[in-house]
């Protein structure tokens, strides 16, 4: 037999027992749906966090309380305790002018801002007048925090895009008062619609911020580096400037390509791993076929004993065997593609999620080989029968 007339044999026989060779191939679709998924979860969220901190400006260097270990959150949070202090913006400010153009504290609470009978609970992020241009920010309407405002530790704030409408409505906020614990804040700008930290927050002087409301500190310094200069330059001038009044072990200095360098590691380590418990389910795939393959071989006997006395060689039958193992797997392995493919589109939704062109000749290559592997075994067995005997099997 060529091998276009045992891949038609093949073929027969597996459409002869549909149902049985779907749910043969059925713990190979899910290995391979869950190895695209995953991995395409895994570089959406890559890229979302990308996305934030492209959105966040450029050129930022980050001050956090305690020691390089960055843990989630805002970068260089660190809410249980800071030593950071107005005196170290001061610092930065004066140590490393020649580095940097604008630094701001970042000063958060998160509270229920209200106006009228609608209510909204919210982050509230508290930044100096120099916020705007470090963190890339425009004011859509009204206008952003000023100096005076922030050395007057004034009552003035800025709401995200999606805060005016959540309180407001179709109502202009602008010169309006809020409530926050009772006291009446003035609305002076409406940011231009951004990402969801700066939409839905409420933004005020630092300083507002600390006097007001208690067991709030600063968690973060902000710097913005001149774009003549390397980063890691810029960087340097900034711990330099910390080491007047701090140890070595009581602040960290990280760049966005730091922070985001340390998120994509994790990330990848996660995509392996997540991927590597999926791939259980190919070997789980795999396993099923071999064991219905080893039943198909039992009750194809006399088949494989008939075929053998016709002139069919050891050969022919153990390549039949195989095809059809590969036929079932690689099938799996289109199906699971397609559903992964699928799921990919709906998880679009939430981030920007791609299915990676190497994760598509792995599958399939991945899947093919569990065909090869775990087929091989049944084709020996068929291929060893002996014709007169199989011919005498009842």
């Amino acid at each position: 037999m060529n091998v276009k007339e045992t891949l038609s044999a093949a073929l027969k026989s597996l459409l002869l027992n549909k149902i049985r060779s779907f749910l043969t191939m059925l713990g190979v679709i899910i290995g391979v749906f869950a190895v695209i998924s995953l991995v395409s979860l895994v570089g959406g969220i890559q890229n979302y966090v990308e996305d934030q901190f492209n959105d966040l400006g450029a050129n930022l260097i980050f001050v956090s309380s305690g020691n390089n270990n960055y843990r989630g959150g805002r970068p260089g949070q660190n809410l249980s305790s800071s030593n950071l202090k107005e005196e170290h913006i001061e610092l930065i400010e004066k140590e490393a002018s020649d580095y940097i153009d604008y630094v701001t504290p970042t000063v958060q609470t998160v509270k229920t801002i209200k106006y009228k009978t609608n209510s909204s609970y919210t982050t509230i992020i508290g930044v100096s007048y120099t916020a705007d241009k470090i963190f890339s920010i425009n004011a859509a309407e009204g206008r952003f925090l000023n100096k005076s405002e922030v050395n007057n530790s004034s009552k003035s704030v800025v709401i995200g895009y999606a805060m005016k409408k959540k309180l407001f409505s179709q109502e202009n906020p602008l010169k309006k008062n809020i409530k926050i614990d009772g006291k009446s804040y003035e609305v002076v700008g409406i940011l231009a619609k951004k990402n969801p930290e700066y939409d839905e927050a409420l933004i005020m002087p630092y300083t507002t911020l600390r006097d007001n409301f208690d067991g709030t500190t600063i968690i973060s310094i902000v710097s913005k580096a001149k774009s003549q200069f390397p980063i890691t330059k810029a960087a340097e001038s900034v711990k330099l400037a910390m080491y007047r009044d701090l140890h070595d072990d009581e602040f960290s200095v990280m760049t966005q390509e730091d922070i985001l360098e340390s998120i994509n590691s994790i990330l990848g380590i996660l995509a392996v791993a997540l991927a590597t418990i999926s791939g259980i389910s190919l070997l789980v795939g795999g396993i099923g076929i071999m064991n219905i393959m080893l039943v198909s071989v039992t009750e194809r006997t006399r088949e494989i004993g008939l075929r053998k006395a016709l002139g069919a060689t050891s050969f022919d039958i153990k390549r039949q065997f195989m095809i059809e193992a590969v036929i079932i797997s690689l099938s799996g392995g289109l199906i699971g593609l397609l559903l992964g493919w699928l799921s990919t589109l709906a998880i679009k939704n939430l981030v920007r999620a791609t299915v990676p062109f190497w994760a598509i000749p792995l599958a399939l290559g991945f899947s093919i080989v569990v065909g090869v592997v775990f087929g091989t075994y049944p084709a020996a067995k068929a291929s060893e029968k002996d014709p007169i005997e199989a011919l005498r099997y009842e």
